[in-house]
């Protein structure tokens, strides 16, 4: 399977596709076991076979009580160990483990696109995430309207966004690539088309990128956000640049009162 959770590139999704797998296994104990003997007693039992024994007044086993108890109790023991272990070791605001030194990246749902803000490089994107590969990315989350969700099934951990509040993601990628991100949590008439792809590139390929969009793209402006906090797509990825540094918790702080536009517009650069 290209291009979903079953497909890892970094080492969050990789660790989840074999909680998935392990989890899957240790159920199939018992889902196995009671479709197979589900046939072998369809059979043993069937009307036409006259040495299958007719007791009536059996009631109760021991044996047969400890086993059909005894099996799942087992499972769902071992499903919780996996689900409470795996949850301190993969908590999304867990920071990841690397050579290269973390980058941040603030997140802003809008409807319906995302704006990825780099503060590190004064630049920022829309519907078009770039990240260099094998370094850690921190990513800060908020929306400017409605909750949804962010999500990048190949590099793993699905988090909401939420208006007013903040949510914290740590992602890496392993390998360069174009892998799919979405809104995981439906948010009004634009949601099938709210939709983005992340690129894992080199450092080098990464600082270019920067570079390019400082030399090139447009401002990223009062008006320039004001025209992006309106509901709609775009048709095409776009970059900005210098963005102020405190442009995310003004817009953090703005949807607490609903009007995260009109507090842009109040405070020009």
């Amino acid at each position: 399977m290209n291009g979903g959770i079953l497909d890892p590139q970094g080492p969050i999704a990789t660790a989840e596709r074999l909680i998935l797998i392990n989890a899957t296994a240790i159920m199939l104990v018992v889902v196995v076991p009671v479709i197979v003997l589900t046939f072998v007693f369809a059979w043993r039992y069937r009307a036409a076979n006259a040495r299958a024994r007719y007791t009536p007044d059996w009631g109760y086993s021991g044996r047969i009580e400890l086993v059909v108890w005894s099996v799942p109790a087992m499972v769902v023991i071992l499903l919780a160990g996996v689900g409470w272990i795996s949850a301190h070791q993969l908590d999304p605001a867990r920071a990841i483990a690397a050579a290269a030194p973390p980058l941040r990246v603030e997140v802003v749902s809008l409807d319906w696109k995302w704006l990825f803000i780099y503060p590190q490089a004064g630049v920022a994107s829309v519907d078009e995430l770039v990240l260099p590969t094998a370094t850690p990315v921190d990513f800060t989350l908020t929306s400017a309207t409605v909750m949804t969700a962010f999500f990048i099934p190949q590099l793993g951990s699905q988090i909401y966004t939420m208006p007013g509040m903040q949510s914290h993601l740590n992602l890496l990628a392993a390998h360069p690539g174009d892998f799919p991100g979405q809104a995981a949590h439906f948010n009004g008439d634009g949601f099938s088309r709210m939709h983005f792809l992340a690129h894992a590139v080199s450092p080098a390929g990464f600082a270019r990128w920067c570079a390019q969009a400082r030399a090139t793209a447009p401002k990223l402006d009062a008006a320039a956000y004001t025209r992006l906090a309106r509901p709609g797509s775009l048709e095409h990825p776009q970059t900005f640049r210098t963005v102020d540094a405190d442009l995310f918790d003004r817009i953090m702080l703005g949807t607490e009162r609903g009007a995260a536009p009109a507090l842009a517009a109040r405070e020009p650069r």
